[in-house]
């Protein structure tokens, strides 16, 4: 079959005996902020025990250092996410970490360290060729970049919003409404 009448996507994957995880070259996480409670680790942990990858590209935010300078969370949950990925990396899967802004700390320590590649970009290649720009999206945004201190402001400020979804979304079970996320309106407004 040729590349140009080759299927672009495959929808059917082959299923893995049970028990075994699923084979893929390139997986891509970003944004889980460990350290929030927003985080979701229990699917992320599922996602890791689920597939195994010959690359993993974590593209910023993996910790929420912004929230953790204001106070400690960190469940056992947390602390298994970093395990499964760092026995991931033990087990031979390459892991290139792509600082973002909440971690941005890890910028200060760029370099090779095993399997695990600390970088500010990276240029993936695609199984038919082609390149790929990875970067973590603070990059682009100018606030981030130029005004700090409105950056952490604002992160304040999302913080508190989702501080009130659980009060709203108990009020609102309680009239007979459907789940609602004041911190998605405001970012959509």
């Amino acid at each position: 079959m040729s590349i140009l009448t080759a299927p672009r996507f495959s929808f059917e994957q082959p299923q893995p005996k049970s028990g075994e995880a699923r084979r893929v070259r390139t997986a891509w996480i970003s944004d889980v902020h460990l350290g929030t409670r927003g985080a979701n680790a229990g699917a992320l942990l599922d996602f890791l025990r689920e597939y195994e990858f010959e690359r993993l590209y974590i593209v910023g935010d993996l910790i929420d250092i912004w929230q953790l300078r204001r106070g400690i969370y960190w469940p056992q949950q947390h602390n298994d996410v970093i395990q499964k990925i760092l026995r991931k990396s033990r087990k031979g899967t390459r892991i290139v970490y792509i600082p973002g802004n909440h971690d941005d700390l890890l910028a200060k320590f760029y370099g090779a360290y095993g399997n695990i590649t600390v970088q500010k970009h990276a240029i993936h290649r695609l199984a038919d060729g082609r390149r790929m720009l990875v970067i973590h999206g603070h990059e682009l945004d100018a606030v981030v970049q130029n005004v700090k201190w409105l950056a952490f402001a604002g992160d304040v400020g999302y913080q508190f919003l989702l501080s009130l979804n659980p009060f709203i979304n108990f009020v609102r079970r309680r009239f007979g409404l459907g789940y609602w996320s004041l911190s998605a309106y405001a970012k959509s407004e």
